[in-house]
């Protein structure tokens, strides 16, 4: 079987962290453009051939909607231009938050796009730290998940923070936050949060040993940073010595810079899955590249080895 000549391209959301993959993969994005029209619709075209070539599109689905939609556009061109395989290389899949019907009447938006990416004619699809696990069965086709953990623990190693202890933000969170604690061998605390209206929360409690620990807060995303610097202020208030966060991807949404600057965290820990917004302070943020993670899976994909020994646990 003659192998098929891999191509890397990006879509406009993510060309900086897609530069990076294609450098780490020791190539260079292949040549698109998009063209945009007067009333906001948009043309993306591929500006060199990849009939018979294995295809990796990269883009966060991050909001405004425009960023899933040119991943389409750009699927669907790929197709159309006779392409081997189409790989969606969505770093950040958008509206995974949307997994279930947590309430009468509601759409599950993860599903939908699922559904999307497969009309549009994708082959498989790549990404990282999904807000919920199960989202990979939304798919009829291949999902290779990705975990941030691979350069988060190694980080936090070299940190050689005494007295760590790992906290989820949630209960939902307190899954990954036990895998961590169990890697990094550290007690684990959970926050509990009740509620009174969506992206607001009422009150917090810790469950766990806070006093004179050193915490590191864990979380898939930040998205208004509410949740996050409530608790922070929140340990801080328990007698904790420092409080850090880490989280795969930095949505940072209305209010959230001003709050992670105004509050006690330390150091908030997060990938390049999202780029973060210009003019703002960023002293606090520490960013660690997921490139790599990706250049070694891509490569991985494309000449069919295995791929999970990329994990930690």
């Amino acid at each position: 079987m003659g192998h098929h000549t891999l191509k890397i391209f990006a879509c406009r959301n993510s060309q900086p962290l897609a530069e990076k993959i294609a450098t780490s993969y020791r190539t260079t994005l292949g040549a698109s453009s998009c063209l945009c029209f007067n009333d906001g619709e948009y043309q993306p075209a591929f500006n060199e051939t990849i009939r018979g070539c294995t295809v990796f599109i990269v883009q966060s689905t991050n909001p405004p909607a425009d960023n899933l939609m040119e991943m389409l556009l750009m699927i669907d061109a790929a197709r159309r231009a006779s392409a081997h395989k189409v790989v969606a290389v969505i770093p950040y899949f958008g509206w995974a938050r949307q997994d279930r019907k947590d309430r009468p009447r509601v759409s599950i938006g993860a599903k939908l796009v699922a559904n999307l990416l497969k009309a549009a004619g994708v082959d498989r699809v790549m990404t990282m730290d999904l807000h919920a696990d199960q989202i990979q069965g939304f798919f009829d086709i291949p999902v290779d998940h990705l975990y941030a953990s691979k350069i988060f623990v190694p980080y936090l190693q070299e940190l050689q923070i005494e007295d760590l202890s790992i906290a989820a933000p949630d209960m939902g969170g307190a899954k990954r936050a036990s895998a961590y604690a169990k890697h990094l061998d550290a007690p684990m605390i959970i926050s509990h949060k009740q509620r009174e209206k969506p992206g607001e929360v009422a009150n917090m409690t810790a469950i766990g040993e806070v006093e004179g620990r050193n915490v590191v807060i864990l979380d898939d995303m930040i998205d208004t940073a509410g949740t996050l610097t409530l608790a922070a202020n929140m340990l801080m208030d328990k007698g904790a010595a420092s409080v850090r966060a880490v989280a795969t991807h930095p949505v940072l949404s209305g209010p959230a810079y001003d709050r992670i600057n105004a509050s006690p965290l330390s150091e908030v820990i997060v990938t390049d899955t999202i780029p973060l917004k210009g003019g703002e302070d960023l002293s606090k943020f520490r960013v660690l590249s997921v490139a790599d993670i990706f250049a070694d899976t891509i490569d991985r994909v494309y000449s069919y080895r295995e791929i999970s020994s990329q994990f930690i646990f």
